[in-house]
C-alpha cells in the first residue's frame, strides 16, 4: 500500500477459519510494515505489489515482518528517468498491478499541457492499462477542444469540477485498481480526498507567475473506495520518459494503422516523408484524424511535439524538469 525508505506497509487478508459456519463478525484485514529480505537481492518491491510475507505478521505496533517474495505482476506502468541522449533512459516502475491509468488534467489554473497527456497514455498503452481521462476544474474553461483532441483515439473521459457531483467518476472506479497521474495543482489530492474521506492527502495551490503546482503528496500509496475497487495515488509529475517504449508498442495500440506500415520503408519512423500510412489514410483505410494521433504520441515519445496540434484556447507549455 505504501513504500518509504525501505519500509513497505502492507495489508494482510486474514484466512477464514474452516468450517466457520457461525454469524460471526468475520476477521478484519491488518496492516502490516515489513522490510525487503536479504535474499530478493535488487529486486524492486512498488505500490501495488502482491508479496508473500514471513515473521511477525500481527501488525502490533513495532513489529516488523519480511518480504520473501513479490508474485507475479499483471501490468507494470513505468517511465525512464530521461528521454534524451545523455541519459541512460532507465526505467522506473509506478505502480503494480493496476487495471486503469486516470490522467488527470485541470482545464484551466494550471493550463492543460496535452503534450504531458500523450507520454501519459504512451506509458498507458506499453503498460496494457485502460486509460481514463479525468477533466478537473471545468467551472473555470470549456472541456470541448481537449474532449475533441482526444477522441480519435478512443480514450474514455469524465468532467468535474469543484463542489460538483463525482457520481460517474466513482462509477468509472468502482472495481478497478486505478493509478492516478497528474501534474501538480490540477486537483489530484482533492479528487483522492472527496473519493476517500480519511485519505487526508495534502492538497496544493497554483503559483501564479510560474502556473506550476507544487509537490504535495511526496510517495504513492493505495487507498480502498468505500463502494469498492482500489486508486493509487501518485506524486505530481513534471516529467514522464517514454526511452523504454518502442514504436512498435505504440503502433500496436493503432491495429486500424498497422496494416498501412507495411509498404513503409526500412527504418521508418512515421514521422517523416515516405511514410506509406499517407496513402494508407488517403486511399480511406484509415480516419487521417487517427494517423495525427498516432504521430501526435510517436513525436511526444521522442520528446517533441507539433504545436499545431494542441489546443489553442490557452497557451500550453510543458513543465518538464
Amino acid at each position: 500500500m505504501a513504500v518509504d525508505r525501505g519500509r513497505y506497509t502492507t495489508l494482510v487478508e486474514p484466512e477464514r477459519p474452516k468450517g466457520s459456519a457461525q454469524k460471526r463478525k468475520p476477521p478484519q484485514p491488518r496492516l502490516v510494515v515489513a522490510m525487503k529480505a536479504r535474499e530478493l537481492g535488487r529486486k524492486g518491491i512498488v505500490v501495488g505489489d502482491r508479496v508473500a510475507l514471513v515473521g511477525d505478521v500481527s501488525g502490533r505496533p513495532d513489529t516488523l515482518a519480511r518480504v520473501v517474495r513479490v508474485e507475479p505482476r499483471t501490468s507494470m506502468l513505468r517511465r525512464s528517468a530521461d528521454d534524451t541522449e545523455d541519459t541512460d533512459g532507465i526505467e522506473r516502475p509506478v505502480v503494480a498491478n493496476a487495471d486503469q491509468l486516470v490522467i488527470v488534467t485541470a482545464l484551466a489554473d494550471p493550463p492543460p499541457r496535452p503534450r504531458m497527456i500523450d507520454r501519459i497514455l504512451v506509458a498507458a498503452f506499453d503498460a496494457e492499462i485502460d486509460a481514463l481521462l479525468c477533466l478537473t476544474k471545468s467551472d473555470l474553461a470549456p472541456p470541448d477542444e481537449l474532449v475533441a483532441l482526444y477522441e480519435p483515439l478512443g480514450v474514455r473521459h469524465v468532467i468535474v469540477h469543484k463542489g460538483g457531483s463525482l457520481d460517474e467518476l466513482r462509477e468509472h472506479l468502482s472495481g478497478h485498481i486505478s493509478v492516478l497521474v497528474g501534474h501538480s495543482g490540477v486537483g489530484k489530492s482533492t479528487l483522492v480526498n472527496a473519493l476517500v474521506p480519511d485519505a487526508n492527502r495534502a492538497v496544493s495551490h497554483v503559483n501564479a507567475v510560474t502556473g506550476r503546482g507544487r509537490h504535495t503528496s511526496t510517495s504513492a500509496v493505495a487507498l480502498e473506495l468505500p463502494e469498492g475497487g482500489w486508486i493509487i495515488d501518485t506524486p505530481g509529475i513534471r516529467s514522464f520518459g517514454l526511452a523504454h517504449v518502442s514504436v512498435e508498442t505504440v503502433l500496436a495500440a493503432f491495429p486500424d494503422l498497422v496494416e498501412g506500415t507495411v509498404d513503409c520503408p526500412k527504418g521508418c519512423t512515421h514521422l517523416g516523408e515516405g511514410c506509406a500510412l499517407d496513402a494508407w489514410a488517403a486511399a480511406g483505410h484509415a480516419d487521417p484524424a487517427r494517423l495525427e494521433s498516432l504521430r501526435r504520441l510517436l513525436a511526444s515519445r521522442e520528446g517533441t511535439a507539433d504545436e499545431s496540434t494542441a489546443t489553442r484556447r490557452e497557451p500550453i507549455s510543458d513543465d518538464v524538469s
